[in-house]
């Protein structure tokens, strides 16, 4: 049973004598006012058609002459190609079209960030997996066959895997090696503190996992266009992307969401969407492809892996005087997104703590191992387990609490990142340390509780009880919102309202992260219409641009909150000049109208009745800027915070790890959702345990090993934490809408570090790795 991502794992309670009961969610009492709009624990509109088994994804979608395509990928992370014969392909009975990079008509690269990707890699294969050709048959079978039959003659390279390396290593790409370097400058170089640790850590390469199979669908037009029918995330980028390899005007690609089944990285593998459309439009037939897990494992984005430096200074009393850090990103064969992965890791490379003096090196380099993106927290993860790490190291060293160490430190609103930018946004993270500290700790096992499902290892791979230790970590961590250095995060929706019903046209992409119950609570807050629909988003609407840091929330949220309030203004100027007053005296609650005088008392669907009202708007938080030379500049709209106590059995004979407890309390700005609120944060958690203790997808010399869920560990339901919100800090960002934060990425940024700083208590080793290994997680024996 493997797949939780995104999801919640249930209500069932657990405790000794439940062996089989799924992990609880504790979340704090928050006062409903309504069933409806927002503050209510309003029920997604697909929630039925989801647990029934009926929504749409896009490997169900089908059409009339319906062709097969299958992707050719390199069995080699570098190598240079020699020559390429697709005769035998081409003959089989059943194959309609062979494509290679030859037969691209427009753009042979592409990117999310920079077009350095070959749509098919023609002369230097950078990456395991990489695509090489794709044929399209009558059958999905034939199709793979005749992959199969492409003859490819390699000079296998020596491949580049270590990222150190990559600096002397020969270019890998004719744009080099190194995709960003970012030296930041904050304060004195010369000061120093009076103690001093130092640590090396290392993150490994965590895969997005997606639940359902990476598939799309493309459809030629009668104009020589071409739809793309696919489970996107930002279907506007891949629309322009498609239309330059493609060669055609935008005008004529479009892009259309079929049910994204879970995202928190860039969805999909441009490498088989792009030569799906190649595909569709050389046979003038539809044309559909379903990934393997397999090519799913090769060719998306993954966390990048990471090796940190750190060198910690502190005064006598514990407070931090200098951080010096040196980070290296492992993009793997392309840049995608590691100049923002990069400068995320750079912002944040001290933690939500104030330090005066700050001195970083970053870089993110090309290997030949495993593509590396967009992954929820990326850069902030993999520096957060280190300086937390560090924080741990220095409390030993000083003989104080871990947490009364981190309270010393703590950042609030006014301080200064190292950045240079001032945290003007709502930044209670002494709040959020105090209320994990403090809350209740789980109770240990009595002496006759021996049931082996208790014990770390679960059932048939327990230890003995008498060898296993309890320990107790705290992490602190924070994420930016929205994107950085100035990318422009303009979102547009329009709010149209006929015969008593509201209709939300933004092509904000729902991805799990609950944007289509948010625009309809948004709605129903603002008209007081009851029934909202959300309409399914493609490039024919406006762009909202991707679903990522929790953007839709606050940009495409904030777009169709102001459509909404236009409505409204055009649903009550009638009103409010009839009885001579301002629209601002009237007001709309529970399906009613009413004035502050209370004579005029009407419903909103009895005003409604026989007129269509539309509005449409945008929503564009204030600009940011590059960080400058010397690391510098406001780089980010807004920050959210998160304090975890984790709480573990270690078995220190096995190394083996059970996770008891996660105590959140999270910075959350305003609480719009209660439910959608645990269950986020609930994901949220359950990955960063993930990533924490068994998540790792291993390399050998650059070959992806085992790329399947058999080989590629996840937790599973049985698997995922118990997750105790402890609290909830309701301090509205005054800039954001409806003052709210995103609230998914933090907890996997924060419990990582939690659990590794758990398990270094109760066994008093290092952990300078994640995942944990057992062999770092045993206790040295005499």
């Amino acid at each position: 049973m493997s797949g939780v991502r995104g999801t919640s794992a249930g209500d069932a309670a657990t405790g000794p004598g439940a062996a089989t009961a799924l992990p609880t969610v504790a979340v704090p009492s928050i006062t409903v006012e309504s069933q409806h709009g927002l503050g209510a624990s309003l029920l997604p509109a697909d929630a039925a058609a989801k647990t029934q088994g009926v929504f749409p994804y896009a490997a169900d979608l089908w059409a009339e002459g319906l062709l097969w395509a299958a992707v050719l990928r390199s069995p080699h992370p570098h190598a240079r190609i020699v020559s390429i014969d697709t005769t035998h392909a081409a003959e089989m009975p059943g194959v309609r079209a062979v494509i290679t990079h030859a037969d691209v008509p427009g753009d042979a690269m592409h990117g999310r960030r920079v077009a350095d990707r070959p749509v098919f890699a023609h002369d230097i294969v950078r990456h395991h997996g990489e695509p090489i050709a794709a044929v399209a048959a009558d059958h999905p079978d034939t199709a793979r066959l005749a992959a199969a039959a492409i003859t490819v003659e390699y000079e296998v390279l020596e491949p580049v895997t270590d990222p150190e390396k990559a600096f002397a290593a020969p270019p890998l790409h004719p744009d080099g090696n190194l995709i960003r370097h970012i030296p930041l400058r904050f304060g004195d170089p010369a000061a120093s503190g009076e103690v001093v640790v130092e640590g090396v850590y290392r993150v490994g390469r965590q895969d997005p996992a997606p639940i359902g199979a990476e598939a799309g669908l493309a459809v030629p037009r009668p104009d020589g266009g071409v739809e793309l029918y696919v489970a996107s995330t930002d279907p506007h980028a891949d629309r322009d992307m498609a239309a330059a390899c493609f060669g055609l005007e935008t005008d004529r690609v479009k892009v259309v969401v079929t049910g994204v089944p879970g995202a928190m990285a860039d969805r999909e593998d441009p490498g088989f969407q792009l030569p799906l459309g190649l595909l569709a439009l050389r046979t003038g037939h539809p044309v559909k492809l379903v990934a393997t897990r397999e090519e799913s494992f090769l060719g998306h984005a993954h966390r990048h892996p990471a090796l940190l430096r750190y060198r910690h200074h502190a005064d006598a009393e514990g407070r931090l005087v200098k951080v010096e850090a040196q980070l290296l990103l492992d993009a793997g064969a392309y840049a995608d997104a590691s100049s923002d992965a990069l400068a995320a890791a750079v912002a944040f490379a001290a933690g939500p703590y104030v330090v005066p003096h700050v001195f970083v090196e970053g870089w993110a380099v090309r290997t030949n191992n495993p593509p590396s993106g967009h992954v929820r927290g990326e850069g902030a993860m993999q520096v957060c387990a280190a300086y937390e790490g560090q924080m741990d190291k220095l409390a030993a060293k000083l003989g104080l609490d871990p947490a009364e160490l981190r309270m010393r430190n703590v950042m609030a609103t006014g301080d200064l990142l190292p950045t240079g930018q001032t945290v003007t946004c709502p930044a209670p993270v002494a709040e959020l340390l105090k209320a994990v500290r403090d809350a209740e700790l789980p109770p240990l096992p009595s002496a006759e509780d021996e049931a082996e499902w208790l014990l770390p290892g679960g059932p048939e791979g327990a230890g003995e009880p008498g060898a296993v230790r309890r320990g107790v970590g705290y992490a602190l961590g924070m994420v930016h919102m929205l994107g950085a250095e100035g990318h422009d995060e303009v979102s547009t929706a329009t709010v149209r309202v006929q015969d008593g019903v509201a209709t939300v046209i933004c092509s904000a992409v729902e991805t799990g992260q609950g944007f289509a119950t948010l625009a309809r609570q948004i709605v129903q807050e603002v008209l007081g219409v009851e029934e909202v629909a959300v309409l399914p988003a493609d490039t024919d609407q406006p762009p909202a641009g991707p679903s990522a840091r929790g953007r839709h929330t606050w940009v495409s949220g904030g777009a169709v909150e102001r459509a909404a309030k236009m409505v409204r203004t055009q649903l009550l100027q009638p009103l409010a000049a009839t009885f001579g007053m301002s629209v601002e005296l009237l007001t709309i609650a529970d399906g009613k109208i009413t004035s502050y005088d209370g004579v005029l008392s009407t419903t909103v669907a009895e005003t409604l009745q026989g007129k269509e009202l539309w509005a449409t708007a945008q929503c564009r938080p204030h600009p940011t800027e590059k960080l400058d030379e010397t690391g510098q500049g406001d780089a980010f709209v807004g920050l959210a915070f998160a304090a975890i106590r984790a709480v573990v059995d270690v078995d220190i004979e096995l190394g083996t790890v059970r996770v008891v407890d996660m105590a959140v309390a999270q910075d959350v700005g305003r609480v719009l959702n209660p439910r959608q609120v645990a269950a986020r944060i609930e994901a949220g958690v359950t990955q960063g345990v993930g990533m924490a203790l068994m998540e790792d997808l291993r390399t050998a010399q650059g070959a992806v090993r085992r790329p399947s869920l058999t080989g590629y560990a996840l937790p599973t339901a049985l698997d995922a934490p118990p997750v105790r919100i402890v609290k909830l800090v309701e301090e509205r960002d005054v800039v954001a809408p409806f003052g709210a934060k995103a609230v998914s990425a933090v907890p996997v940024v924060v419990s990582p570090a939690a659990v590794a700083a758990a398990v270094r208590a109760a066994t008093g080793r290092p952990v300078g790795r994640l995942p944990i290994r057992p062999q770092t997680a045993a206790a040295r024996q005499a």
